[in-house]
């Protein structure tokens, strides 16, 4: 037999060891399984409240879901909002720019304004501006201490639908000056300046550079405050604008079923509430790209 060297054997190469996965399974706390039954009761008693209780009369809510009179007053309510939202982010830039200046006369009046609304609760300073006829019959135009140029009546001017988008201008335009402000002071002061050694004007670096920055933090907030305009607009009943909330009450006033009325206003609210929240959290995606959690 001729010997095999050493070097001619050929071992088998040895089967690769399997490796073995582990999953860690998080034991579910105690608390949260009572706080999921809790949840169920109470999930629970609410449906058997409202499918039992005999006096939400669900056969009148649907009776006046869709009545003309109803969708009537809904619809100013939806004018009324898109109109005052719109005013409302322009008359919030304005006093963004006004508490940003470098004028002190400019940031004094942007504060002295800002802190006038928080002080005035809104059903007054709806109230004020529709009976401003008692205290100024006339808006004159001219210069202070001359007789004025032009002078037109205030009844005129200011009508119910007048001082709801006016009232509701003024109380809109001084929170979202602050969301505006606050996600401008979000973004870091280097960023300008580094624009600005770019050679670019202080309008360019804000359009690009630190508006796309600050517009992810100021959406959630911007977006929270158009849906609490959507609900105040319930205010100006108090003046006599015919919404949604005062359509409600004209009809229970005449036919006295005020909870199935109620009811179909918050049926409306909540409608409309959850639209407008599902298209801030399609902004919130849209622009929080490449944002850690903003996803999730």
């Amino acid at each position: 037999m001729v010997p095999i060297s050493e070097a001619a054997v050929v071992t088998a190469p040895k089967a690769p060891a399997t490796r073995r996965t582990y999953h860690f399974v998080k034991p579910v706390p105690w608390s949260w399984w009572i706080s999921g039954a809790v949840a169920l009761i109470a999930l629970a008693g609410t449906i058997d409240f409202l499918v039992n209780g005999k006096n939400w009369q669900w056969g009148v809510v649907g009776e006046y879901l869709f009545h003309p009179e109803v969708l009537i007053g809904l619809q100013n309510t939806v004018i009324l909002t898109v109109t005052c939202a719109v005013t409302g982010l322009i008359m919030g830039a304005l006093v963004a720019y006004l508490r940003m200046s470098a004028n002190p006369v400019f940031r004094a009046v942007g504060a002295v304004y800002i802190w006038l609304i928080r002080a005035i609760p809104a059903l007054v300073l709806l109230l004020f501006i529709f009976f401003l006829a008692a205290l100024l019959p006339q808006v004159p135009i001219g210069l202070p201490f001359l007789p004025p140029l032009v002078a037109l009546p205030t009844n005129t001017l200011i009508s119910q639908s007048t001082a709801a988008i006016l009232g509701l201008t003024l109380i809109q335009g001084a929170y979202i000056g602050e969301i505006y402000r606050g996600g401008i002071l979000s973004v870091s002061r280097g960023q300008m300046e580094a624009a600005r050694s770019m050679g670019m004007t202080g309008w360019q670096a804000m359009r690009r550079i630190i508006a796309p920055q600050s517009i992810r933090v100021i959406i959630p907030s911007l977006g929270n405050e158009m849906i609490t305009l959507f609900k105040n607009t319930s205010l100006v009943f108090v003046i006599g604008y015919t919404e949604l909330l005062t359509t409600v009450q004209l009809i229970y006033g005449e036919t006295y079923q005020t909870i199935p009325l109620l009811v179909v206003a918050c049926i409306w609210y909540l409608a409309l509430t959850s639209l407008a929240m599902l298209g801030q959290r399609q902004l919130e995606k849209k622009f929080g790209k490449g944002f850690r959690g903003v996803n999730e």
